[in-house]
C-alpha cells in the first residue's frame, strides 16, 4: 500500500495497542501493527518513518521479555515508547529499570521537567493515565528527564538529539486529556510529517494500485454480502475496473431477512453492478449439520464461501481474483504472534490453503469507522455506510449450537422485530450494533393457559469505535418492553426474552 509517511507501532502485547493505531489514524498518519520480533530486514521493507513501542505486561529485565533488535534505534527515525516500549528503550540504551517501590494504576498526576517538543503547548501539570509496576531509575547517556510524578521520578524521557523519546504514562487512552497533543506533537514537531492520511486520498491511492495490479483485461469477482464492508470493497474495485468486476452474492440460508432482495436492488439496479445471486442454501446446511463448535462452524462458512466463489467464477471463464472485504481487526483477531487467536474469522482464518484464487483485500488495513468514511467518500447511500456489522458466517455465529432451517427463520424474524424496533426509537445510529442470538436453550413458559417449552431470544447490543472493544448499550427499558411483548407474542417459538449486559472484553461482541 502506498501512503506516503508511515509509522510501524510495534507490538509488545500491551491491551492498548490497537488503540494507538486509531489514534495514529485519527491524527492522519498511516500506520501498521507488527510483532515486536520482526526481523531487521523486514521491518526496512517496510519502510517505516517513525516507529512506536507498545505497552506490554512483561518485565523488561526478566529472561524471557518481549525484546526487539537493538539496531532499530540507529535507523535514523523517531522512535517512541509508551509504558513497557519506555521501558525497554531506556534498559537497551543503558538505562536502568527496576521493580517500582510503589506501582501505579489509574490517572497520575504528571510533572512537565524542562521545555521538550514532545510535551510542547501541555500544561505543567496533567492527569494522566498510568499502568505499571517497574520504573526507569536512571536514563540512558543522552537522555533527559522531561516529566516526572510524585513516584515515579522518570514519567517521560527524550534524546531529542537521536529523536529517542518515552513516555510512562499512556497518551492514547481518554484518560489522558491531552494524549492527543503528545501524539499530535510527536507526529508533526518530531516525525515533521505533512499528515495526509485521508479517506480521500485513500480511495485514489488503492484505486490506482488495484487498477495497475490487474491491468486492462483482468476480470475479478466479489462476494458480496449487503454488509458496509463488501459494499465498499466491491464499490472501490468497481471504480478502478468497472464491468470487469462482477460480485456474487451467495444466499447460504443464514442471511437476515429480506437480505436477498434488498442486496439485489440496491446494487444491481442502484448502482449497476455486475451480480449473481447463488442459491447455496441446502449446502451450506448440510455442512453444518452436526457442527457445535463456533471455531468449526467458522471454517465450515468461510471454507465453502471459497468453495462457492471459485465454482462460479470457472463458470465465467478466466477469472483469476477474488475480492473480500476483510478489515484491520478481523487480521488481528486472527492471530498474530503477539495477538492470541479469538475467533477465526470466516475471510482470514477460514480460507482453505489450497484456494485457487488470489485475493484483493482492499481494506484489509482500515478500521470499521475508516470504512464507513471510504464509503461516503465512495457515494454510497447512507443506508449501506451505516449499517451495522453482520458477521461474514451470517446468523451461523448467532445460532448456538447445531445450525438448522428451523433455528435461523426463528432468528431471522425475531432480529427483524429488534431491528425495526430500535429503528422506531430512533436508537439505530447510536448503537455500533444490535442484534439477536438464539441460544442452544429452551425453557418452561405459559401462554395462553398452556405450557410452552420455547426459545430464548438474547438481545446485544453495543457502542464501540472500532470493534476491538465495546460497550453495552443502555436501551431505555420501554424499548426493551416492547421488543420483549412483540417476540412473544409473535413468534410462536418463542416464549422468553433476555439482554446481555457484558461489554468487550471480556466478551466479544458476537456470541461465537
Amino acid at each position: 500500500m502506498k501512503t506516503g509517511e508511515k509509522v510501524i507501532i510495534l507490538d509488545f502485547g500491551g491491551q492498548y495497542t490497537q488503540l494507538i493505531a486509531r489514534r495514529v489514524r485519527e491524527l492522519n498518519v498511516y500506520c501498521e501493527i507488527l510483532p515486536y520480533n520482526v526481523s531487521y530486514d523486514e521491518l526496512r521493507v517496510s519502510a517505516p518513518d517513525a516507529l512506536i513501542f507498545s505497552g506490554g505486561s512483561a518485565s523488561v529485565y526478566a529472561p524471557e521479555a518481549p525484546r526487539c533488535d537493538p539496531r532499530f534505534y540507529s535507523l535514523q527515525i523517531p522512535v517512541l515508547g509508551i509504558c513497557y516500549g519506555m521501558q525497554l528503550m531506556a534498559m537497551d540504551l543503558g538505562g536502568v529499570v527496576k521493580e517500582g517501590r510503589r506501582q501505579e494504576y489509574g490517572k497520575t498526576t504528571i510533572f512537565v521537567q524542562g521545555d521538550s517538543e514532545l510535551l510542547a503547548d501541555v500544561e505543567q501539570e496533567f492527569s494522566a493515565w498510568m499502568s505499571h509496576g517497574d520504573q526507569v531509575v536512571k536514563v540512558p547517556p543522552g537522555f533527559s528527564v522531561i516529566a516526572e510524578t510524585e513516584n515515579t521520578a522518570v514519567a517521560a524521557m527524550a534524546d531529542a538529539e537521536r529523536k529517542l523519546f518515552g513516555l510512562q504514562f499512556h497518551p492514547e487512552v481518554i484518560h489522558t486529556p491531552c494524549g492527543k497533543l503528545i501524539l499530535s506533537n510527536f507526529l508533526e514537531r518530531i516525525c515533521s510529517f505533512q499528515r495526509t492520511w485521508t479517506m480521500e486520498n485513500f480511495v485514489d491511492s488503492t484505486t490506482a494500485e488495484i487498477r495497475e495490479m490487474l491491468g486492462p483485461e483482468e476480470r475479478v469477482v466479489c462476494g458480496l454480502s449487503g454488509g458496509v464492508d463488501s459494499a465498499v470493497a466491491a464499490t472501490l474495485v468497481h471504480r478502478a475496473i468497472g464491468e470487469r468486476l462482477i460480485c456474487i452474492f451467495v444466499d447460504h440460508g443464514l442471511l437476515r431477512k429480506g437480505e436477498k432482495e434488498a442486496v439485489l436492488a440496491t446494487f444491481a439496479r442502484e448502482l449497476k453492478m455486475n451480480i449473481i445471486a447463488v442459491d447455496a442454501r441446502e449446502e451450506f446446511f448440510a455442512r453444518l449439520r452436526g457442527v457445535t463448535d463456533p471455531e468449526e462452524k467458522r471454517k465450515v462458512i468461510g471454507n465453502h464461501f471459497i468453495r462457492v466463489f471459485e465454482r462460479e467464477a470457472e463458470k465465467l471463464g478466466k477469472i483469476s481474483y477474488l475480492v473480500q472485504g476483510t478489515l484491520y481487526p478481523d487480521v488481528i483477531e486472527s492471530g498474530t504472534s503477539t495477538a492470541a487467536v479469538i475467533k477465526s474469522h470466516h475471510n482470514v482464518g477460514g480460507l482453505p490453503p489450497d484456494m485457487r484464487l488470489g485475493l484483493i483485500e482492499p481494506l484489509r488495513y482500515l478500521f470499521k469507522d475508516e470504512v464507513r468514511e471510504v464509503g461516503l467518500e465512495l457515494g454510497l447511500p447512507e443506508e449501506i455506510v451505516w449499517r451495522h456489522p453482520f458477521p461474514g458466517p451470517g446468523l451461523g455465529v448467532r445460532v448456538l449450537g447445531e445450525v438448522t432451517p428451523e433455528k435461523v427463520a426463528v432468528l431471522q424474524e425475531a432480529d427483524a422485530i429488534i431491528i425495526e424496533e430500535i429503528k422506531a426509537a430512533g436508537l439505530y445510529r447510536k448503537i455500533w450494533q444490535c442484534f439477536a442470538v438464539l441460544p442452544d436453550i429452551r425453557s418452561v413458559g405459559v401462554k395462553g393457559d398452556r405450557r410452552t417449552y420455547a426459545h430464548t431470544i438474547v438481545l446485544r447490543a453495543v457502542t464501540s469505535q472500532d470493534g476491538m472493544t465495546a460497550d453495552w448499550y443502555p436501551l431505555p427499558y420501554e424499548v426493551l418492553g416492547r421488543i420483549s411483548s412483540r417476540l412473544v407474542n409473535e413468534l410462536p417459538q418463542v416464549n422468553r426474552f433476555v439482554y446481555d449486559l457484558t461489554s468487550k472484553p471480556p466478551a466479544t461482541i458476537e456470541w461465537e
